[in-house]
């Protein structure tokens, strides 16, 4: 008898890890954190890999020792070493491409592909053939394919400082039922510079697909009481 992962097992485990993975990334990119959907999906697929691949080399040893009994007691190996080295030294490697400007995180997707195709090629050679074949899929179809399929909408925080309290008020409002966007929060201040007040709003709102917010700031900023206009981070 001869233990191994079937196909339609490791399939499983991965289709779930993604599914999962897959809700919990689809609420922070929602709420327009720096990791979102494919980020979690593809750390949540690398580290299905390295399980699998781990129950895959116990198996391994099972095996041995059931096809040479005699060797149980004498034979000791431990391949994980050298791959928990991988594992933890790729991070590094995509560490390097994550980028912080201005309060925005950029390449963590990048990283975490980086990570996920390690443990790939870990399942190639370890010579797990199922596992490396079905994982590459996984992590092609989470890079090429999810975007096209799911459409995340952020939510998204706008400043507007401007005069004229009411009249600036009614008109932002009206542009926002106007367009079909959804203000989920408001914050407001008001500061006073040469006798004069400048108020300050800010929205967190939720726009139609067919609408960006380099639009909407243009728009708004068209109004003659609008002083600043810009988007700032959750």
């Amino acid at each position: 008898m001869t233990y191994r992962l079937s196909l339609a097992e490791i399939c499983i485990r991965l289709v779930l890890a993604i599914t999962i993975s897959g809700f919990i990334g689809y609420d922070r990119e929602h709420k327009n954190r720096p990791a979102g959907i494919k980020t979690h999906m593809l750390v949540c697929v690398g580290a299905c890999v390295i399980a699998l691949i781990q129950k895959e080399i116990g198996f391994n040893a099972l095996n041995t020792a059931i096809a040479h009994p005699n060797l149980s007691g004498v034979l000791r190996a431990d391949d994980a070493r050298l791959i928990a080295q991988v594992v933890s030294g790729i991070g590094f490697l995509g560490a390097g491409t994550i980028v912080v400007q201005h309060h925005n995180i950029r390449g963590l997707t990048t990283a975490a592909s980086l990570w996920s195709v390690a443990c790939v090629e870990l399942a190639i050679g370890m010579g797990n053939y199922l596992i490396a074949t079905a994982s590459a899929i996984a992590v092609f179809l989470i890079l090429v394919v999810v975007k096209k399929l799911i459409r995340v909408t952020p939510m998204k925080r706008i400043e507007v400082q401007y005069h004229h309290k009411l009249e600036t008020k009614e008109f932002i409002q009206q542009y926002f039922d106007d367009h079909g966007i959804i203000v989920n929060d408001v914050n407001f201040r008001v500061t006073q510079t040469d006798n004069v007040n400048l108020y300050v709003n800010i929205y967190e709102i939720e726009i139609p697909r067919i609408m960006n917010y380099a639009d909407i700031i243009e728009e708004i900023s068209l109004n003659k009481n609008i002083m600043e206009i810009q988007t700032v981070s959750l």
